[in-house]
């Protein structure tokens, strides 16, 4: 007899259809799950910190949650929210409930002086009494457990990669798929340049240092197509990481997909991506002299990280952590999360292994 998929309603304040769109991963873990089998529905909105938004996407979600399938069953066996403010739609709970926290949801949104902004302040909050009535949290890093009560039911699971998508393609084919010049060193820099949170000031000073020695330009990729991420990876001689605070940075891992060496300051789960990976390197401080030389010592290498980079990539193939959030669905579904009264943490350690 042939087993029923999994319903699953996946909720996001993040979509595609959205201009501002770019939480990809939250696309592509739906994609690989619906490969998997199982059936997901997306419950998209736009919050953009407008209460009344909420309610109203609240409202929407509670009628979609009261619909059955046909058989007096509900539509869905368990509700799957990205980040901490989707979770807020969920409640009260009619179904089983798993948020995945990826960062800013727990640490805050922060301001210009590195602390969470009233709003961050108030996102916090929300985002752990979320956490506590969840019957499953998913953190896309260790760094972040912290964070949260030791009564939550904790799985460290990091955001996956499509490398089928993100793949080494030789410097001058995407050079001059960009329409760039074959010579020259280029640095790239992954995000907004106006979020301070991404610190874009310190790595343009960085690299201003770094000209003083060894002439190099500053590649910013935001609102890039994504699919042409690679390209702009592929073209460039390494990438510099700069941020203040970070859940698990996927420019960082889609680099190590490419091959493309990491310089970084020391963040969220990067000194562990980064071990061993020939022309990476995880600065010491965060002073832009620091970061400059460690650019120019990866930069006179003047070669990819040799494969290693990508085989490190491997390990978070989008197929193997679908997997994974597969298997803690059923485990909030057998009820054996151990929820009530005790702390689980299952921890992603590579290679398909994971402890607890």
């Amino acid at each position: 007899m042939k087993t029923a998929p999994l319903r699953v309603l996946m909720i996001t304040s993040e979509w595609a259809s959205d201009p501002a769109h770019t939480a990809h991963f939250i696309a592509r873990q739906v994609r690989f799950l619906r490969a998997a089998g199982v059936d997901v529905d997306v419950f998209s909105f736009r919050g953009g910190r407008h209460p009344l938004r909420y309610l109203a996407a609240w409202a929407r979600l509670r009628r979609r949650l009261m619909e059955s399938n046909g058989g007096g069953r509900p539509r869905y066996d368990l509700v799957h929210a990205q980040f901490g403010q989707s979770g807020l739609l969920a409640l009260p709970k009619r179904l089983p409930l798993v948020v995945t926290f990826r960062g800013d949801d727990l640490f805050g949104i922060l301001g210009r002086d590195g602390r969470p902004t009233p709003a961050g302040r108030l996102l916090q909050w929300l985002s752990r009494r979320v956490a506590r009535r969840a019957d499953a949290a998913i953190l896309v890093s260790a760094h972040l457990q912290r964070y949260l009560s030791a009564s939550v039911a904790t799985y460290i699971v990091p955001s996956g990669l499509d490398l089928d998508l993100f793949r080494c393609i030789p410097r001058d084919e995407a050079r001059q798929h960009l329409g760039l010049p074959r010579d020259g060193r280029r640095i790239l820099f992954v995000g907004d340049p106006a979020d301070p949170r991404k610190r874009y000031n310190l790595a343009r000073e960085a690299v201003e240092r770094l000209n003083r020695n060894m002439a190099a330009e500053l590649v910013i990729g935001w609102r890039v197509p994504h699919d042409a991420m690679p390209l702009y990876m592929s073209a460039c001689d390494a990438l510099v990481f700069t941020s203040r605070e970070e859940g698990s940075p996927n420019a960082v891992k889609e680099a190590l997909a490419c091959d493309l060496p990491v310089v970084s300051v020391a963040v969220a789960d990067v000194p562990l991506r980064l071990q061993g990976i020939p022309g990476c390197e995880v600065c010491s401080d965060e002073s832009p002299d620091t970061i400059a030389a460690a650019l120019e010592r990866t930069l006179r290498r003047d070669e990819r990280s040799g494969g290693r980079g990508r085989e490190a990539a491997r390990q978070l193939d989008e197929r193997l952590l679908t997997a994974r959030v597969i298997e803690i669905y059923q485990t909030v579904l057998a009820g054996t999360n151990g929820h009530h009264g005790s702390e689980r943490v299952d921890v992603y350690t590579g290679n398909g292994q994971w402890s607890q």
